[in-house]
């Protein structure tokens, strides 16, 4: 039950109330989520599945896109089987433990998928604008190394700020409402502009950062293409980039209304902010795999060749 707002508590538990002002529709709305969610499992393991499994796509890009799957993999499951619980069995129960490491997972998802777009940029700069030596800078040893420096980076960055929510004292309420566990420093009757603070930070410094980089590697690949003596010479090296820039496109502008949303929330109405943070987890990991699978030859090739040797091998049973 919610506490006196004069009293300091630590709860042990907390009660995520789905989405504000749509109570009577959530049955409803988890349907789509869970269909998305579906999706994103099924691409994202399939990809995982195809690049690890042949050797001809253990290139970088390849590489970089496995990674990025990992990360949609990490996100929607860590928010979306919970959202789904609170949506159809009303189970919005969760332990202040619990809620922190979902917190966690979800900031370090975020993080990493950022870091990992801007080593797929710089994947795209060396392939176009320094082709000789591609196949020298980026080695699997040295996508290793990125991928190490990805997670290090995103732990780094998130575990201060789990660290300070967890010094913080809670006197409002134990109700989040929310489908996943996020911003809970709002309940907490401390002072809490260090962590307002510490999160403009990272959003400038670490996230503004890639973007401003992401945004600079493709300047200088299109000024570089651009120089390209042909026109096919041209369209093709576009092609390699277009798949990477639409997931680009998918990953930022969400969180970014998102992000506008959460500021902007006096103005807003609630359910409004809710839902665009419920989007921002499920529709970049679902569309990834597609885009990917459908843009990029090698790929689309190979899982054509899964689905091929599966219908095969059920008509033999059959």
């Amino acid at each position: 039950m919610p506490a006196d707002n004069r009293t300091i508590f630590d709860p042990l538990t907390y009660i995520l109330t789905g989405i504000p002002g749509t109570e009577d529709s959530h049955v409803w709305i988890a349907i789509p989520f869970c269909l998305m969610y579906v999706v994103t499992l099924f691409g994202n393991s399939l990809l995982l599945f195809i690049i690890l499994t042949e050797r001809s796509l253990h290139e970088p890009m390849y590489l970089f896109v496995s990674m990025l799957a990992t990360a949609d993999l990490l996100l929607s499951t860590t928010t979306v089987p919970k959202m789904l619980a609170v949506f159809w069995f009303r189970a919005g129960e969760i332990s202040f433990a619990a809620c922190l490491t979902q917190m966690f997972f979800i900031h370090v998802s975020f993080i990493a998928e950022s870091a990992i777009l801007l080593a797929m940029a710089f994947d795209r700069y060396v392939a176009i604008c320094d082709p000789l030596r591609y196949t020298i800078m980026l080695t699997k040893s040295v996508i290793g190394k990125m991928g190490l420096a990805v997670v290090t980076r995103s732990f780094c960055l998130i575990f201060p700020l789990i660290f300070l929510v967890k010094q913080l004292k809670f006197c409002r309420t134990n109700l989040l409402p929310h489908t996943y566990c996020e911003h809970m420093a709002r309940l907490a009757c401390n002072d809490i502009t260090v962590h307002v603070w510490y999160g403009v930070a990272v959003a400038i410094l670490v996230i503004g950062l890639d973007i401003v980089l992401i945004a600079v590697s493709y300047g200088l690949i299109l000024r570089a293409v651009f120089l390209l003596p042909s026109k096919e010479a041209r369209l093709k090296a576009l092609r390699t980039c277009g798949s990477h820039v639409c997931v680009i496109l998918m990953f930022y502008v969400p969180a970014v209304f998102s992000s506008l949303a959460h500021l902007f929330g006096h103005i807003l109405p609630g359910y409004i902010v809710n839902l665009l943070a419920n989007l921002y987890v499920l529709i970049p990991p679902m569309l990834n795999p597609i885009v990917y699978g459908v843009t990029t030859k090698e790929i689309l090739k190979r899982v054509i060749n899964v689905f091929y040797r599966c219908c095969s091998r059920s008509s033999l049973l059959s």
